[in-house]
């Protein structure tokens, strides 16, 4: 019993200091990366572009280059890039779950995505930089901040509420003008009816006055 004791003490020591070993990795690697402030000023998309096409051309590649080709390297990328997170769980922003090399690692892979999606809108003679723009403000349009904040429904939701919204504007309106249309109706009839009751009584009255003159004629 006392070595069965002695040895469950030495595994859980062991545990315990692989995970500290590791938080301290983890901590000392953070403290010696670059922080991050954002791209590399000075390189643009044209100048991707640019570089992409000659680096073609020199090859002689453009013959297979077509938007077919250049799109299906482009998904293989993307699969080469999902590989890297491939049964890691959650990551978080930044990764600081990746070791240095599995980093450097997964910006050649996204340097990769981000060169075939240049020359794949430059084989289709898409301006990427004005459609990536354009795209933007639409999506601003789209999800526009004071009713997208802190949500993740699809821009769908935001105008399904505003059609619904206006529907309902819309329906109490036509059923207000309805109510207003029966009460008019109505008063007509009550004014109708009245005017009937009071044309009756006057043919009534008219009637046997006609009567009583004609006896009083005959009577005489």
């Amino acid at each position: 019993p006392g070595l069965d004791c002695f040895l469950r003490a030495l595994r859980r020591f062991r545990s315990i200091f692989k995970k500290r070993a590791k938080s301290l990795s983890m901590t000392n690697s953070a403290k010696s990366r670059v922080i991050y402030k954002g791209f590399t000023q000075g390189v643009s998309l044209e100048d991707l572009r640019e570089e992409a096409r000659n680096f073609a051309e020199e090859r002689d590649w453009n013959q297979f280059h077509t938007p077919r080709n250049v799109l299906l390297a482009l998904v293989g990328e993307v699969g080469e890039l999902a590989e890297i997170f491939q049964w890691k769980g959650e990551v978080s922003p930044g990764v600081p779950e990746f070791s240095e090399k599995e980093r450097v690692h997964l910006g050649e892979e996204l340097s990769d995505v981000l060169i075939y999606l240049v020359r794949l809108a430059d084989r289709c003679q898409i301006d990427l930089a004005s459609a990536a723009r354009r795209k933007m403000e639409q999506n601003a349009l789209k999800y526009p901040a004071d009713k997208a904040k802190g949500r993740s429904d699809k821009y769908t939701a935001y105008e399904e509420k505003a059609a619904s919204k206006e529907s309902k504007s819309g329906t109490g309106k036509v059923k207000s003008e309805t109510e207003g249309l029966t009460k008019g109706n109505q008063v007509s009839n009550k004014n109708s009816t009245s005017w009937m009751s009071s044309g009756s009584f006057l043919i009534i009255f008219a009637a046997i006055a006609v009567y009583v003159v004609i006896y009083l004629a005959v009577g005489h």
